[in-house]
């Protein structure tokens, strides 16, 4: 079995109307919580990230522009948007979308496909 990161002592249970958004990746259901992308694996839950890629880019895109929040809003922990691990970052969900807090504007770090 290959060594993976985990999230340990973690009583909550992930699940459909869990109050926690679920996201498709990787041909399963990770849960977002407080930062984190966990899927449930035996008796505990991995921690995930999104990976860098042609769906998820990394890119600087200041033409982008989303009517998900006031222009003056600034992402952040507490900011009202679940905070995604992406790459070696972390980006905040806007809808489906994902942004990136970046030099005055927020870059669009490409779409999640969301458990509805």
């Amino acid at each position: 079995m290959a060594d993976h990161e985990t999230h340990d002592e973690h009583p909550h249970r992930h699940g459909a109307g869990c109050g926690h958004v679920g996201v498709h990746h990787d041909g399963h259901v990770d849960y977002l919580h407080d930062g984190h992308l966990h899927h449930s694996h035996a008796d505990h839950y991995d921690e995930h990230r999104l990976d860098v890629s042609g769906a998820n880019p990394a890119d600087c895109t200041p033409e982008h522009q989303c009517n998900g929040h006031a222009p003056e809003h600034t992402h952040g922990p507490g900011c009202g948007h679940p905070a995604v691990p992406h790459g070696d970052h972390v980006d905040y969900l806007v809808g489906d979308h994902l942004h990136h807090p970046h030099g005055g504007h927020c870059d669009h770090h490409g779409r999640l496909n969301l458990v509805r």
